[in-house]
C-alpha cells in the first residue's frame, strides 16, 4: 500500500461472504466539514451481512462496487475545510453512513464523530455506534419506567447485551431470552435469564407473574407475534429487525437512524466509560480475515461484538 492508497472491503455483487474482498483504493480526501480517520477498529454487524446478501435490497439497496461498515474508531490524520472541532492526532469514534468504515482510512463528516473517551479500548470504541444507538432507540421506543418488566429476545447478542444493561440503567426488570450458556452473564448484569425454545411463553409468564409491560425483539418475527400473544400492548412492542411483521401487527420498529446523533452517541459512550454498561468483545480479526469474522457472526451465537482491526 503506497502513501496515496488505503485498503478497503468491497463486494461487487450480492451473495454470501465469499463475495467480500479487500483491495487497494485511493486514499480518501476529506471534503469540507469532514475528517480523514485512520481506522483502528471497526465492528461488524448482522445488518451488514443482510445488505451484502441482498436480503435487504428493497430497504437498503447496494450500488456496486460497494463498501461496507458503519462502526469506527481511529485517529484523525487530515482535516477538511472549516473543521474546528478536532485536530490532527485526536482520537475519535463514530459512524459512517457511506458503508465505508471497514477500511484502513475513511472520510467522515465531523457531525458523525465524538472524542473517544480514554477509558474505552479501541475495540470497544470501534463497536459502539450500531449497538449503542440501536439499543438506545429500542429502549426509548418502549419507554420503560422504573420497576416495569421488559422482555428482550436475543438478549446476549451484540445489541442485546447493551439493551439489557441500558434497561437496567432505567430501573427496569429485564427478562433476557437467550441460550442457557448465557444465563450466568445475564444474571450478573441484572437480568432474569429465560431460555429460548419450546415452552417459552410459559417460561416468560412464570418469570413475570405480574405481567410483562414491554417487549424488545432483536431476533425475528416469531418474537413479535409472541409478544402480541402474551397480551403486551402493541405500542410497547419494539423490533429492530422484523419490519414487515411490525407493520402487519401495528407494533413499533424504531431503528438506529433516529438515534444516530452525537448527543446519543456521547450518552452511550459515557455509560460505557463509567462502567454502567459493558460492551463485550467476542473476537477480533485483521481486515484480511473479514470472511472468517462474518462466518463467526453468522452463526448467531456470539455474545457481544466481533471487531475488525485494520
Amino acid at each position: 500500500m503506497s502513501p496515496a492508497q488505503a485498503r478497503a472491503v468491497r463486494f461487487d455483487q450480492y451473495g454470501d461472504r465469499d463475495v467480500l474482498h479487500v483491495t487497494d483504493v485511493p486514499m480518501p480526501s476529506p471534503a469540507a466539514g469532514e475528517l480523514l480517520v485512520e481506522v483502528r477498529a471497526a465492528g461488524i454487524n448482522p445488518g451488514e451481512a443482510a445488505i451484502r446478501s441482498g436480503a435487504m435490497r428493497e430497504r437498503f439497496p447496494a450500488t456496486f462496487p460497494s463498501g461496507q461498515g458503519s462502526d469506527l474508531a481511529g485517529v484523525v490524520t487530515a482535516l477538511g475545510e472549516g473543521v474546528t472541532d478536532f485536530g490532527l492526532g485526536d482520537e475519535v469514534l463514530g459512524f459512517s453512513w457511506q458503508r465505508s468504515s471497514h477500511a484502513t482510512h475513511v472520510a467522515v463528516p465531523v457531525t458523525q464523530l465524538i472524542p473517544k473517551p480514554d477509558a474505552l479500548s479501541w475495540e470497544v470504541a470501534g463497536s459502539l455506534y450500531v449497538v449503542g444507538c440501536t439499543a438506545w432507540a429500542a429502549v426509548d421506543a418502549v419507554a420503560p419506567k422504573p420497576g416495569e418488566t421488559v422482555a428482550v429476545s436475543a438478549a446476549a447478542g451484540g445489541v442485546g447485551t447493551v439493551t439489557v444493561q441500558l434497561l437496567a440503567v432505567h430501573g427496569a426488570h429485564v427478562l433476557g431470552i437467550a441460550s442457557p450458556a448465557n444465563a450466568d452473564w445475564l444474571t450478573d448484569h441484572g437480568a432474569t435469564p429465560v431460555p429460548y425454545g419450546d415452552g417459552l411463553a410459559e417460561a416468560l409468564t412464570a418469570a413475570a407473574p405480574d405481567g410483562i409491560d414491554a417487549f424488545i425483539d432483536l431476533f425475528g418475527p416469531d418474537y413479535v407475534q409472541l409478544a402480541v400473544d402474551l397480551g403486551i400492548p402493541r405500542d410497547r412492542i419494539e423490533t429492530i429487525i422484523s419490519f414487515q411483521k411490525a407493520q402487519e401487527l401495528g407494533t413499533k420498529s424504531a431503528g438506529s437512524e433516529g438515534a444516530s446523533t452525537r448527543e446519543v452517541l456521547t450518552e452511550m459512550a459515557d455509560h460505557v466509560a463509567s462502567g454502567r454498561i459493558e460492551i463485550p468483545v467476542a473476537a477480533t480479526y485483521p481486515l484480511d480475515r473479514l470472511r472468517d469474522a462474518y462466518a463467526e457472526l453468522e452463526q448467531r451465537h456470539t455474545r457481544g461484538k466481533i471487531v475488525l482491526i485494520p
